[in-house]
């Protein structure tokens, strides 16, 4: 791993609850040596990446950041394309909708919106890595990346974010086939344990999946009627999302229900 890619990984662990970071922090996170850390820091902040809080000493996201989001939306207007997609698929269904793109073997959060219909709301930070083999939207990706990305991520030792988190690869490469077959995955408690959420592909200009279109439903109310309500919608969506960003959505072979993890008792 090169000091670059060193120095910009501890970006990544800003999220939502946790705007600022001290070095201390930073250390215990990364499991690296001080010395390094704080030389990461220190350059990260020169450049504009990260700014030190005169008083609490601890670090938060820079303007550099404000930036380069404004170029890439601007050259690449993701999110003005995906937000009223995004939008009308969550009102639609009345639970949360969310789009992600691919960054490396994780996926970042686009736009996500939830129309607040209810009492119960699944709790969402855009700012968290999701993971390819523990979330909907991952395998969903997964399934259509090449074989080298399948392998190198499978081939990985696999964290269990719950107690339902698939870590098998030869399990998870079945499901991957049967999301091929279908164009949806569903998942149920593998990132958090009160969501069930399903998962569809978006594709790029170049015939890539970039990233992929999810919607989560607390566990109380994700029954099989409702996530089968949600099935075709959340095709129809993936598949509109995809040809505002240039890309072609392919036709599967199967368009019934998701594709889904197999029970204990299957495994």
């Amino acid at each position: 791993m090169g000091t670059i890619t060193k120095a910009l990984e501890l970006l990544d662990h800003f999220t939502k609850a946790r705007s600022e970071i001290g070095l201390g922090d930073f250390v215990r996170l990364t499991g690296r040596d001080k010395a390094t850390v704080h030389r990461h820091l220190t350059e990260l902040e020169q450049n504009g990446f990260l700014e030190q809080d005169a008083i609490s000493r601890a670090y938060r996201l820079g303007p550099a950041l404000l930036r380069l989001t404004a170029v890439r939306e601007a050259a690449f207007p993701v999110r003005r394309l995906l937000r009223p997609i995004v939008t009308e698929l969550a009102e639609d269904i009345g639970e949360l909708a969310h789009a992600s793109l691919l960054q490396g073997d994780m996926l970042s959060s686009v736009f996500h919106f939830d129309p607040l219909r209810h009492g119960t709301q699944v709790s969402f930070d855009a700012a968290e890595m999701l993971p390819l083999h523990a979330t909907s939207s991952g395998l969903a990706v997964l399934a259509f990346s090449g074989v080298e990305t399948t392998d190198r991520v499978l081939g990985q030792t696999l964290r269990a974010m719950t107690d339902k988190t698939i870590t098998d690869p030869a399990v998870l490469r079945d499901m991957l086939e049967e999301v091929r077959k279908g164009g949806i995955s569903q998942l149920d408690s593998a990132f958090d344990t009160e969501v069930t959420s399903q998962g569809a592909p978006l594709f790029g200009h170049h015939g890539r999946v970039i990233g992929a279109l999810s919607v989560a439903v607390p566990r109380a109310r994700a029954t099989p009627q409702m996530m089968a309500h949600i099935t075709p919608r959340l095709r129809a969506a993936a598949q509109a999302a995809t040809q505002s960003l240039g890309g072609r959505y392919p036709e599967f072979t199967a368009r019934n229900g998701a594709a889904k993890a197999p029970s204990r008792a299957d495994q």
